[in-house]
């Protein structure tokens, strides 16, 4: 089974009404005021993942900062794996903040079939660990139902683009450790967060922390499959393709350019979100 565990999808309200949102939030602008950002639906995707021979894909919206756009985006996606529930599995969105709204938000859409949350994030600000005490009722929560987290991570250095954040690693770190049990999904690498986990201290205490490879052929050389194998293990990456901003045919030309078995591959390809999200 081949799971694309990063895939971002819109109403067709949202669609139809996009520069009106582009006047509304900024981090919304940030990524999607040129119009070769792609905004897509549930039926776009099906279609990517029949022509790319994809099994399954994890969906989910924008992580607007206001509970009511969150919750319209969330209705879609909870519609949309009701019409596809062989191939979809859809993540709830909700602000970034602690509030009895987000964490209300958040039970309705898990309560309704959604399999974790996220990708949560903060644009055009630097997440620290004032950031991270925010999400504390919400890890609470997942933690509790056993539901995965997955938060948008950047790399500190290298070239800027639309949507990077600074993300104070120390601060993640702390909020790792705070909730052992918590299963964490960094996306984009966590912005290279696991090379840290050459440290055993930092590997012990992400043994429930997993990396997506969102918008890796962006960022990083083939190499980094491999390296990111070499210090956590083949069981905690996840393939995710950030679609529709990249096809997953490049992820798998790059991975299949590597030495890494196919067993290995099997995994990262689908078998370890199979596990984590619970699909027979």
């Amino acid at each position: 089974m081949i799971i694309d565990s990063h895939v971002h999808i819109f109403p067709s309200e949202m669609r139809h009404k996009r520069h009106e949102l582009l006047c509304l939030e900024e981090g919304f602008r940030g990524l999607y005021r040129h119009n070769n950002a792609r905004m897509v639906g549930a039926d776009d995707v099906i279609r990517m993942l029949d022509e790319e021979r994809i099994d399954r894909a994890v969906v989910f919206g924008f992580p607007w900062q206001e509970v009511g756009l969150c919750k319209q985006g969330n209705d879609y996606v909870l519609e949309s794996v009701n019409k596809y529930p062989d191939r979809l599995i859809g993540f709830i969105t909700v602000p970034w903040k602690s509030s009895d709204a987000v964490l209300k938000e958040c039970e309705r859409g898990l309560n309704a079939g959604g399999k974790g949350v996220g990708e949560l994030a903060l644009y055009h600000q630097t997440v620290d660990g004032a950031s991270f005490d925010l999400l504390e009722p919400l890890a609470e929560l997942l933690q509790k139902k056993q539901r995965p987290l997955l938060l948008h991570v950047n790399e500190p250095v290298g070239h800027d683009y639309p949507g990077k954040s600074l993300t104070d690693f120390k601060a993640l770190y702390t909020f790792i450790a705070a909730h052992p049990y918590l299963s964490i999904i960094l996306a984009h690498w966590g912005g290279g967060f696991f090379f840290y986990e050459l440290m055993p201290e930092i590997r012990r205490l992400s043994r429930n922390v997993f990396y997506d490879t969102a918008a890796s052929p962006f960022l990083y050389d083939k190499s980094v499959y491999f390296a990111a194998v070499s210090i956590v293990g083949e069981d905690r990456i996840l393939f995710g393709s950030d679609y529709p901003l990249l096809s997953p045919q490049r992820y798998c030309e790059e991975l299949n350019q590597t030495t890494l078995s196919q067993e290995v591959r099997t995994k990262i390809q689908g078998e370890n979100a199979r596990i984590l999200l619970g699909i027979s």
